[in-house]
């Protein structure tokens, strides 16, 4: 894969992990790449790194590097295309009470409640329980990339949060956790039909939406959005 980016980042490392277990699918084994942690990133390298296959974990950016396997497949939304499926229709016309106030990526104490209990319901044992108020903040935010959380309400009572990255020509999904008490709503399918149609509305290209995986069932929402492009041989291929 060609990892090459415009001169201001021609300097940039990367880092193959060795190998670990694969957090996707059992009995496999793994390979992460990382970009130098030191080197100066910026948003507009970083939506470079981005139409290449890399996320972000808090300051750390990365993808998979893995021998003999190619499962994990980028996956993005042209949102300017966006044909809604009559089953998301119903979802967005469903959570239309719902308010959404675009907020900074700063610590607030509810948002770390609902995260702690989404975490708790979705993801025990799964190496983020009990996580603290520096873990929360350091997994979400990062000091050089503009983020946004999408703070959604129903009257007074906090449903989710989505966080996103603003890159130069898209937005990036980070990550959502919401009350899923609320599972009628379909929340996660909500609140990725609200950031294209915020990318759309911002005038942004695309809707990032990191991995999408064969064969694990908790990534099968993602290329449930149509039309999806997929990142095949360093060339992103629209989707059937």
């Amino acid at each position: 894969m060609n990892l090459s980016v415009n001169k201001q980042a021609h300097n940039l490392c990367f880092y193959a992990t060795p190998e670990h277990a694969c957090m996707y699918l059992p009995g496999r084994q793994a390979t992460t790449l990382f970009a130098d942690p030191a080197f100066p990133m910026d948003r507009h390298i970083y939506t470079q790194l981005v139409a290449k296959g890399f996320r972000r974990s808090g300051e750390y950016i990365y993808r998979p590097w893995c021998n003999n396997c190619n499962a994990c497949v980028p996956i993005r939304i042209p949102v300017q295309d966006h044909v809604m499926r009559k089953k998301h229709a119903r979802v967005w016309k469903r959570n239309q009470d719902i308010k959404v106030i675009t907020k900074p990526p700063v610590f607030e104490e509810p948002h770390f409640e609902l995260y702690c209990r989404y975490i708790n319901a979705r993801h025990k044992g799964g190496g983020m329980d009990n996580p603290g108020r520096k873990d929360y903040m350091g997994f979400l935010g990062s000091n050089w990339m503009d983020t946004l959380f999408y703070e959604m309400k129903l009257a007074d009572q906090l449903l989710a949060v989505s966080v996103v990255d603003q890159m130069d020509d898209g937005l990036s999904a980070v990550y959502t956790f919401y009350d899923t008490n609320f599972y009628k709503r379909s929340l996660g399918t909500f609140s990725i039909l609200y950031e294209i149609h915020e990318a759309a509305r911002l005038g942004l290209k695309w809707l990032y939406l990191g991995y999408w995986i064969k064969g694990c069932a908790k990534m099968n929402y993602k290329n449930q959005f149509s039309p999806a492009e997929f990142l095949q041989n360093n060339l992103w291929v629209r989707g059937d």
